[in-house]
């Protein structure tokens, strides 16, 4: 399908009554629907769309609710004081509800029509300026993937799809909106997009969504890294960071986000890829607890292969250890941010626990107590433990911390030496046994002789 085909297409509306469809008001954000009613009453349309439609047919709970509407950005800042306007690219309208922010964009148009309102600009078929305003109808075929083109109004509460993304829900597929090669030219990071609601979600990937991955998968070279970290977040730290990962790498759009980590990878290290894989799970079983999670320990484990490798070959040619680890360290963030821009505050995170590896093996007396009171010493041990795969060694290495962690100062302190033998394997076992404690000896009864 051409662009011109896209663009000549008209939608075939389809319509599913409240009693059709899961979706309930309970389920939606009580200020996305005060933007809702305060649009219509206002006498506009507005409707809920995209992700959180798509989800709450699902029966999830989405976390984000956007609304379409005909207001232009200017109009609906007139019906909000708490709003404020952002973006050039996308011009959109921001309504803040404390912690909550409700995203409001005006129904975009193809720019075609007479008399359309706003400006377009593409370079080199991508889209680095989307202002045109135009129908619904339009702005169902504007966006990305049929599942997410789906409104819901809260005028008769009913859902209006003008694209068959209910068909693809049943099906759980994910098929693009008009020709791929030309969707993925105008935005590439719809490729990144693909692989994460396809992760996430659980489905396929249309065969034709999927096919111009090979040829076009270096567009994303392009993209903006700080846009890619973002996408990044999306992934990794949603909850489904395991599948979107493996889905990359079956997408062949890995080597593009992270390079570092798929030529470790190819290097055929098993033990590498079960850390890769056990980290983003436990980053994924954090995040449906409900705990914290941190960009740096993810980043830290994704790039952890190529800094030992080359940190690894670097003392093996003579530097000294901590200048290699260091100088490894510096070169594969320095790589890594021109694809994804990672913020400093993360890389800093990052080194810190790359470069406390090492230590770990120094099982002397100042050198343990000293890393024990390290500030990034439970992400560096947590680090370590998920190392184990890469030999006995450092699975031993994870047990004896875990123990020397239990014991008291005195205790640890006592059993350790002062000196020497910091890295035999065999010496950390002697700190896993309490010290014996000495027997006071009883005052004699038996009196002195005179």
């Amino acid at each position: 399908m051409n662009p011109e085909a896209r663009n000549d297409a008209r939608p075939a509306l389809r319509i599913i009554p409240r009693e059709q469809h899961t979706i309930s008001r309970k389920n939606i954000s009580k200020a996305a629907l005060r933007v809702l009613y305060r649009l219509n009453e206002a006498g506009y349309d507005a409707f809920l769309v995209g992700g959180a439609v798509r989800d709450l047919l699902l029966g999830g709970r989405p976390k984000d609710f956007d609304v379409a509407t005909n207001a232009t950005p200017d109009e609906v800042k007139k019906l909000f004081r708490n709003c404020r306007l952002i973006g050039r690219r996308f011009r959109l309208a921001h309504v803040v509800f404390g912690p909550e922010i409700i995203e409001v964009a005006t129904f975009r148009g193809t720019g075609e029509e007479e008399g359309a309102e706003g400006e377009r600009h593409i370079v080199d078929g991508r889209i680095v300026r989307d202002n045109v305003w135009g129908s619904i109808e339009e702005d169902a075929l504007r966006r990305d993937f049929r599942v997410n083109a789906m409104y819901y109004g809260v005028n008769d509460f009913s859902v209006r799809d003008y694209v068959g993304g209910m068909q693809d829900l049943e099906d759980r597929v994910l098929r693009l909106i008009g020709d791929p090669v030309t969707r993925y030219r105008e935005d590439p990071v719809r490729m990144l997009r693909a692989a994460r609601l396809a992760a996430k979600l659980g489905f396929t990937i249309d065969a034709a969504a999927s096919a111009p991955f090979a040829e076009l998968g270096s567009l994303l070279l392009e993209a903006s890294p700080a846009r890619l970290f973002d996408e990044s977040l999306k992934m990794f730290l949603a909850g489904h960071g395991l599948k979107s990962f493996r889905m990359l790498e079956q997408c062949g759009l890995l080597q593009f986000l992270f390079p570092a980590t798929a030529r470790a990878l190819k290097r055929g290290d098993e033990a590498l890829r079960a850390l890769v894989e056990q980290g983003l799970a436990n980053t994924d079983e954090r995040v449906v607890e409900g705990k914290s999670v941190t960009p740096a320990f993810l980043f830290a484990v994704l790039l952890w292969g190529e800094v030992r490798d080359l940190a690894h070959h670097q003392i093996a040619r003579g530097k000294d250890a901590n200048e290699a680890w260091t100088q490894a360290a510096m070169q594969v963030v320095a790589e890594q941010c021109q694809r994804v821009a990672i913020p400093r505050r993360f890389t800093l995170t990052m080194e810190e626990i790359w470069s406390l590896q090492p230590r770990f093996e120094q099982i002397q007396r100042k050198k343990v107590l000293r890393l024990l009171t390290h500030p990034r010493f439970r992400a560096a041990f947590d680090f370590l433990l998920l190392r184990a795969h890469e030999s006995s060694a450092i699975r031993e290495l994870g047990l004896w911390w875990d123990h020397a962690q239990q014991l008291p100062h005195d205790t640890l302190a006592a059993a350790l030496p002062t000196h020497g033998g910091g890295n035999d394997p065999e010496m950390p076992a002697a700190a896993t046994s309490p010290a014996r404690k000495r027997r006071r000896r009883k005052p004699s009864t038996k009196s002195k002789p005179v």
